[in-house]
């Protein structure tokens, strides 16, 4: 599945029709959530079949394309769905308490992950009906009674090059800068690329972006940083464009907070484009990728690192690089952070050394090296040991254990490790971490 973003030209009341619809999707949503509270064992068929009550209800809940809604209904099972998991893996959190309509109390409304009420909805989503693209493929046509009509689609991707039936979803999005279209289309994303036989661990850093075993680091560009003082003055300026009480604000009010959100949204696209780039190039100059299984979630708590660790963008790095393994057929494992930083990856000794120590002294070996750069030879020597059961695992049929988090499917369809089942020729060398032909 493939996701291809369109800028989206319209006229103004089609914009206050896009709007509208996201309002009915959050309603939709919102009125699901509540109805699942109020009931005891309600599966995800009672939910779309509210669905239908609600249209009957609401008038303007009619007029959004049914299976518009059923969308808005499964974003509201999702959130319960994964509350569910989490109380199945016993995750620590508050106590749960099921909110009464009297109950007033904040705090006391949320435990691993408790389903919330929507307030601020920024996105609409169509299934296989209620669209039509035109036969160039440069504009779209809402059909349900919203009233969006016909969009015009500003972008680089081309359309044609795909089936109408291999489109199977189409989801409407604000942002500050405007509004967009996004296309989930059903496509084999995977391509067949020449083995570099080389492997490599990867350590990231608030120094350095990230630190390879091979000794290479990659500068961290904080773009956050460097754009703090113009978000913070655009914040002032909001800030003293806001009149308590007053509902609604004025229009320069809106006009400075859309300034000020749209100074954070450049900041994300450059963080983005930055991972993205960086993400490609470690993919296509190896064929072996290790890296920290990190959880970063309670990494932020630390209310000196968290803006540094935001800055950075480690969550999104690791997403780019698992996006790329599947697509080229690279191998990559995700390690257990644990003594990474404090073993020497020279003799294995412990040295414990505080965050502040930026230089790795072993004092059995005598080895010294940055800690970063240390750490990444760490991480490589512990993927490089648990490579064979893996190998050995998706020949059994099992799903590999070493890949735990966000869009990480099995590795077990890696075109590398096919390669490394099917050819005995090519073998992993547990050494300072390459691959090589034998």
């Amino acid at each position: 599945m493939i996701i291809y973003e369109f800028k989206v030209k319209a006229k103004e009341f089609q914009y206050r029709a896009i709007d509208e619809a996201i309002r009915t999707s959050q309603f939709i949503q919102n009125k699901c959530l509540r109805y699942w509270m109020d009931n005891k064992g309600v599966s995800k068929y009672d939910l779309n079949k509210h669905c239908a009550v609600l249209a009957k209800e609401f008038a303007f809940v009619n007029e959004l394309n049914s299976m518009a809604r059923q969308s808005a209904t499964e974003r509201a099972w999702s959130a319960i769905s994964r509350f569910y998991d989490n109380c199945k893996k016993q995750i620590p959190g508050k106590k749960a308490v099921r909110p009464r309509d009297d109950d007033s109390r904040k705090g006391t409304r949320t435990k691993r992950g408790y389903p919330k009420f929507k307030k601020y909805c920024r996105s609409l989503e169509y299934k296989t009906s209620g669209w039509k693209i035109s036969e160039n493929r440069k504009a779209i046509t809402f059909k349900d009674k919203k009233g969006i009509g016909k969009l015009k689609l500003k972008g680089t991707y081309d359309l044609n090059y795909y089936q109408l039936d291999q489109i199977k979803r189409v989801r409407l999005i604000k942002r500050a800068d405007g509004y967009y279209s996004q296309f989930a289309i059903k496509a084999n994303v995977k391509v067949e690329t020449e083995p570099t036989g080389k492997a490599v661990g990867l350590d990231v850093g608030i120094k350095y972006f990230l630190a390879d075993s091979n000794g290479n680091t990659v500068e961290n560009p904080m773009f956050y940083r460097q754009s703090e003082k113009k978000l913070n003055r655009a914040n002032r300026q909001k800030s003293k464009k806001y009149k308590k009480g007053a509902k609604p604000q004025s229009k320069n009010y809106h006009k400075a907070r859309c300034r000020y959100a749209k100074k954070h949204l450049r900041v994300s696209r450059q963080r983005k484009e930055y991972c993205q780039g960086v993400a490609y190039s470690v993919i296509q100059s190896n064929d072996l990728i290790a890296y920290e299984d990190l959880n970063v979630k309670g990494m932020v708590k630390n209310r000196h690192l968290s803006k540094s660790i935001s800055d950075v963008g480690w969550s999104t790095f690791r997403q780019w690089l698992e996006h790329f393994g599947r697509k080229y057929g690279k191998l990559t494992i995700a390690v257990s952070p644990q003594n990474t930083s404090q073993n020497c990856s020279n003799c294995g000794g412990k040295v414990k050394k505080s965050l502040s120590t930026r230089t790795h002294i072993c004092p059995h070996c005598g080895y010294v090296e940055d800690r970063d750069i240390n750490a990444a030879k760490n991480i490589l020597k512990k993927a490089l040991s648990t490579l064979g059961h893996r190998e050995a695992n998706t020949l059994a049929g099992d799903l590999p254990s070493g890949l735990v988090g966000f869009g990480l499917s099995s590795d077990g369809e890696s075109m590398f490790a096919q390669r490394c089942v099917s050819k005995p020729r090519i073998t992993v060398a547990k050494s300072a971490g390459s691959v090589k032909n034998v």
